[in-house]
Order: structure tokens, then C-alpha cells, then sequence
């Protein structure tokens, strides 16, 4: 098939007002035709990620996990509101990105999986969705709601024991007592938060102050903002104070991982937790981007 990108205006379209940032179109309106076959492609990769994209993807996560409703729930990270503020210099690897770059980055970090090509089907399906939900979105101008609302630094330093305590009281019961996530047979319910098959240490979500402001926002699902700040902080806290798979930059040398890419506050990468150093290649899982590929 030959893909071709949809004629969308991330800037208004003549005779087009702004789309209300709350109320991307719905699915309904994916037009016919191979414009809204690609759009379907990608949202297929963003909901059930290991199943449109099983070659890419290392883990039981799904885009959807984090870009909530498809992508389409302001205050967390909505893919509308991303995209026309693309390209955009990221400090991560230092340089522009493009929209599928950074796509790529979820794939490798989020996913812990094998980056699909630039300028292929997968990167363009899902560049071809997010376009399609910023339609009418001006180019350039961060709107309301894009990424995770900002979280007020926590009244007392986070603590692994009241993090475990909400964690056993509010997230096990859709993440499971050993944070290994919910299925039902073959079907993942609801992602693991830690271990082989959740995020590795490179992605946001390791980042203890980008997981607290995605929990106190949006979690537990239907009873969002019940968490206190201190709660959400604690409970990152102790998510991130465990074991999951390698920086994909790991080199071999665990205090030069930490000193160039962990180097800040929240970030317990190559930090000692109950004993164990977390990234320890001797107790680690891996990761699973090929050697030699440019960051």
C-alpha cells in the first residue's frame, strides 16, 4: 500500500476555526479512503501497541497507557496537543526532533522495544493520527492540556513505606500486588509498572517527577485527583525505586550512565534500594535496541 500523509491543517484551515482543545473529532470522523486508513493504522498502534506493531514493541505496554483514550485526554499527554509543536529541540539527545523521532523515543524507552524506521508505515500511521487529532490546532502554540499538569513540589520527601502503602491500597487492584500489571488470558487489562515487561530506565516515566504529576492528574482511572500531592509523590517514588529493564544508553559503565543521562533530583537510576543498585547490569533486564543505533 502506499501511504500518503492526510491533508490536515495543524494550522486553521481556511474558513476553519480552532478546534476546541478539549474535543479532538471523534473516531467516527476518520474519513474513507487511504487518508483514513492510515489514521485507522495508527490508532490501532497507539491502543493496542503489541498487536499492530509486534516487531517494535518490547514490553506489555500500550501508547494508550500513558496517552490516555488514544491519546486524547488533555492532561495526559495528548497526542493534539503535541504535535504541531513539532519539530522541537529536546535536551534528552540534545538536537530537533521531529514528531517521529519522538514517536521513536516512546518505542525504544516506553515500549522497550526495537525503534521502527524513520519514514516508515508505523511511524507515519501514527504521525497520520495525531495529525488528524490536531486539526485546526495552531503550529507552534503549546494549548492547554498538553503533556501532565504541573504537581506542586511534595510537603515531605517522598518515602518507599507510605508509597508502598498506597500503592497496596489504591494501584494493586488494577496493577496487581507485584506491580506486574492484570490479564486476562493473553490480553493485558492493565499495564506492570515495574519488571521485564514494563518501561526501562530511560523512558519519562522513570523520571519520579513526571510519573508523580501522570498519577496525581489521571490516576486511579475514574477517580482521578483523589490522590493527595504527598500520596502521588510516594507512590512514584516507590514505582520507580524498582527493578525494570536497562537504559538503552547504558555502555557498561553504571556511574557514567547515571553522571550523563540520571543526572538530577528524581531520577533513582544507579541509586542503592533495599540493598540493590538499581540499573545493576547483573540484575537488570534488558533492553532491546540494536548496537550502533543513534540516540
Amino acid at each position: 500500500m502506499r501511504w500518503r500523509f492526510p491533508l490536515l491543517a495543524v494550522t486553521a484551515l481556511a474558513g476553519i476555526a480552532a478546534a476546541d482543545p478539549a474535543t479532538p473529532p471523534p473516531e467516527t470522523a476518520i474519513p474513507a479512503g487511504p487518508d483514513g486508513d492510515a489514521i485507522r493504522r495508527g490508532l490501532a498502534i497507539i491502543t493496542d501497541t503489541r498487536a499492530a506493531a509486534p516487531q517494535y514493541a518490547g514490553n506489555d505496554l500500550r501508547c494508550a497507557n500513558c496517552h490516555l483514550d488514544a491519546g486524547r485526554t488533555a492532561g495526559a499527554a495528548p497526542l493534539w496537543a503535541a504535535y504541531g509543536n513539532f519539530p522541537v529541540w529536546r535536551d534528552k539527545n540534545r538536537r530537533m526532533n521531529s514528531f517521529e523521532k519522538r514517536v521513536q523515543d516512546c518505542f525504544i524507552y516506553s515500549i522497550n522495544g526495537t525503534p521502527p524506521p524513520l519514514g516508515g508505515e508505523v511511524l507515519l500511521a501514527v504521525s497520520a493520527y495525531a495529525g488528524w487529532l490536531a486539526q485546526g490546532q495552531r503550529i507552534g502554540v503549546s494549548p492547554p492540556g498538553r503533556g501532565f499538569p504541573a504537581i506542586a513540589a511534595p510537603p515531605l520527601p517522598p518515602s518507599d513505606a507510605r508509597g508502598k502503602a498506597v500503592f497496596t491500597e489504591v494501584c494493586a487492584a488494577c496493577h496487581g500486588e507485584d506491580g506486574q500489571g492484570l490479564r486476562d488470558g493473553d490480553t493485558i487489562v492493565n499495564p506492570p509498572l515495574w519488571g521485564k515487561a514494563s518501561y526501562n530506565w530511560g523512558a519519562g516515566m522513570a523520571q519520579v517527577d513526571k510519573a508523580a504529576a501522570f498519577i496525581r492528574a489521571n490516576m486511579p482511572v475514574g477517580n482521578a485527583g483523589t490522590l493527595s500531592v504527598q500520596q502521588a509523590w510516594d507512590v512514584a517514588w516507590y514505582i520507580d525505586g524498582q527493578t525494570r529493564p536497562q537504559d538503552p544508553r547504558f555502555a557498561g559503565d553504571l556511574p557514567a550512565t547515571r553522571a550523563e543521562h540520571h543526572n538530577r533530583q528524581w531520577s533513582r537510576y544507579a541509586t542503592k534500594v533495599a540493598g540493590q543498585t538499581l540499573g545493576d547490569p547483573a540484575t537488570t533486564p534488558p533492553h532491546h535496541v540494536p548496537p550502533g543505533h543513534d540516540f
